[in-house]
């Protein structure tokens, strides 16, 4: 575990000594911000107008506030895990790192774990500062803290997938800007494919529903955990792990 920590510790340096990491969270956060803004305006003027016409309406945050949010916060990661992923490898590669790296006495394990854990680190603070709007309604109002926990646990199910496949399409090549759009490519996939499986009919249906990676995580924005859906997430990360330990294995014969 020390030559994986090794590793981590050089990446996430290389992230956060750079604009990358400051730029893809405030990002994130601004772009998440607006939503969030617009979300609790609508929420404020519905409560205001219910109150004004004096309806008897139960007014629940978590399924009104809370829910929409981690939803859309879900969809604009998959735009966003290219941008933290995209020179995990690439930059080594193209700087020449990558072969000292692979001719040290590091394992292809080591290297490839070391490499998800900083890139995952990253991904982790970039959701967890959106946890800012969280206490905001813990301060002003009562929603349930269970639901929101196990929506932000299946936030980071997802992007431990996503950034799996981010970090296997950045060990194909050396180019960061086809990292990225391979990588985007990848995402959009795995969340288009869930609307084909309306019209796919009745033997590949289910199997695209499956593979759906946003479908996946509407259990988990209504706070329920579901073992199914863990399963999924955990076989996705290391079925992506796996093939990334074949590209640089490949890539060791290669070169």
């Amino acid at each position: 575990m020390g030559n994986v920590y090794t590793i981590f510790k050089r990446d996430v340096r290389s992230y956060f000594s750079s604009p990358i990491a400051y730029v893809v969270i405030g990002l994130f956060l601004a772009v998440t911000g607006i939503f969030f803004y617009l979300m609790l305006t609508s929420f404020l003027q519905y409560s205001y107008a219910a109150m004004m016409q004096r309806q008897n309406v139960p007014l629940n945050v978590n399924l009104m506030m809370i829910r929409p949010f981690l939803l859309n916060t879900c969809v604009i990661v998959l735009f966003m895990i290219p941008m933290i992923t995209m020179r995990s490898f690439s930059e080594d590669k193209k700087s020449g790192t990558m072969e000292l790296l692979l001719t040290s006495p590091l394992t292809n394990w080591q290297i490839i774990l070391g490499k998800f854990f900083a890139t995952y680190f990253l991904y982790v603070v970039m959701i967890l500062v959106t946890f800012l709007f969280m206490i905001f309604l813990f301060i002003w109002g009562k929603p349930q803290l269970m639901p929101v926990l196990i929506g932000y646990l299946g936030l980071l199910l997802m992007g431990a997938a996503l950034v799996a496949l981010g970090n296997f399409i950045s060990s194909l090549t050396e180019n960061q800007i086809v990292a990225a759009v391979g990588t985007f490519a990848g995402t959009m996939f795995l969340w288009v494919i869930g609307f084909a499986a309306d019209f796919a009919g009745k033997i590949f249906g289910p199997f695209f529903g499956y593979i759906s990676i946003v479908q996946h995580f509407e259990d988990f924005s209504k706070g329920v955990f579901d073992t199914s859906h863990l399963v999924f997430y955990v076989s996705l990360t290391f079925l992506m792990l796996f093939c990334t330990y074949q590209s640089v294995e490949s890539s060791k014969w290669r070169g």
